[in-house]
């Protein structure tokens, strides 16, 4: 059974940072393209970060410079480094796993706030 379980969200004030988890199980990890997409109030899933299983990495506009993805494949696990968070980066966080099927985590909530 393949799960992907999101961690480490929460409420941080602008300017703060996070550390998103997301632990793989039931995965060939390494072979999988794995994603972080966000959804905010109101508004559609969007795409935030990729990492190929080449360790090649991209980057939603809004967030380069500020947020870092990265993977370890011996712990099968993808993170998510948030920095210098904004209101705007409000919203519940999913974590993505895609090699000829896709399979989604069930979210972590980002409130940044004062």
């Amino acid at each position: 059974q393949v799960q992907l379980v999101e961690s480490g969200g929460g409420l941080v004030q602008p300017g703060g940072s996070l550390r998103l988890s997301c632990a793989a199980s039931g995965i060939g990890f390494n072979i999988f393209i794995m994603s972080w997409y966000r959804q905010a109030p109101g508004k559609q899933r969007e795409l935030v970060a990729t990492v190929t299983h080449t360790n090649i990495s991209n980057y939603e506009d809004s967030v380069k410079g500020r947020f870092t993805i990265s993977r370890d494949n011996g712990k099968n696990t993808v993170y998510l480094q948030m920095n210098s968070l904004k209101p705007e980066d409000t919203a519940v966080y999913y974590c993505n796993a895609k090699f000829l099927r896709e399979y989604w985590g069930k979210g972590t909530l980002v409130t940044v706030s004062s």
